[in-house]
Order: C-alpha cells, then structure tokens, then sequence
C-alpha cells in the first residue's frame, strides 16, 4: 500500500504539471490501482492522455503526460519497488527485480503477483537448510 500512496502522489504531481483535470482524481486512482501490476499505469496513463488530448489539442500537454509517467514508471520500478517492497520482506533489491522480472516472464502478470511471496518462501526455506 505504501508503494501504491507514493505512486498516487506522483502520477497526481504529474497531472498537476501536465494541466490534465482532474488531475487529483485520476492521480489517486492510478496509484490505487497500481496495487495490480499495470493496472493503474495503463488506466491513468490512457485517461490521462485522450484528456490531454481534448482539452489542449496540442503536443506539449500529451508529451508532458507520457514523459511524467514515463519517467514515475522508471522510479516505480527501479527504485521505489525494490526498496520498500524489498525492505518489507527482507529481500535484497536485487532479488525483488529478478523475482518480478522471473514470474513475469514464466507466468505473466499472474506470476509478477506471486513472485515476490515465492521469493520470501524460497529465502525461508534456504536460511532454514544453512542454520
């Protein structure tokens, strides 16, 4: 949940530069529904950028938009996630990357979902058999 309030305080900060209303409502349902992998990019980045689009029929508001979550989407993944995610179970960063980036490629989103539980158990497992 926390990842999710950071993401929803950036893509919101992102908004609000962009110009895209409502901007606060689209930021916090973003970072909501971030809680699923791509959920809340996908959904806010498109909304945010059909209404970039339409209300300044120009090209700075859309770039700014795809820059701002491009750029919100490169943090999230490098470095908010592995941090705090990684922190919360005792996982190096490292390995939270490699996990993610395993399930998903074996499993899809499904195994993005399950990847990081797996990778807890696994760490269990191995400090259990070295003690």
């Amino acid at each position: 949940m926390l990842v999710a309030a950071i993401l929803a305080v950036l893509y919101t900060t992102v908004l609000l530069v962009a110009g895209v209303k409502p901007a606060i409502l689209i930021g916090l349902v973003s970072g909501l529904l971030s809680i699923v992998p791509y959920l809340g990019f996908i959904i806010g980045f498109g909304t945010s950028l059909v209404l970039s689009i339409v209300q300044y029929q120009d090209i700075l508001h859309p770039m700014l938009v795809v820059g701002g979550f491009l750029i919100v989407q490169l943090l999230e993944g490098n470095l908010i996630t592995p941090k705090i995610v990684g922190e919360s179970l005792g996982l190096h960063p490292t390995a939270v990357i490699f996990a993610l980036l395993a399930g998903g490629s074996l499993f899809g989103i499904g195994g993005m979902i399950i990847a990081l539980p797996i990778a807890a158990f696994i760490k269990i497992l191995l400090a259990e058999q070295l003690a």
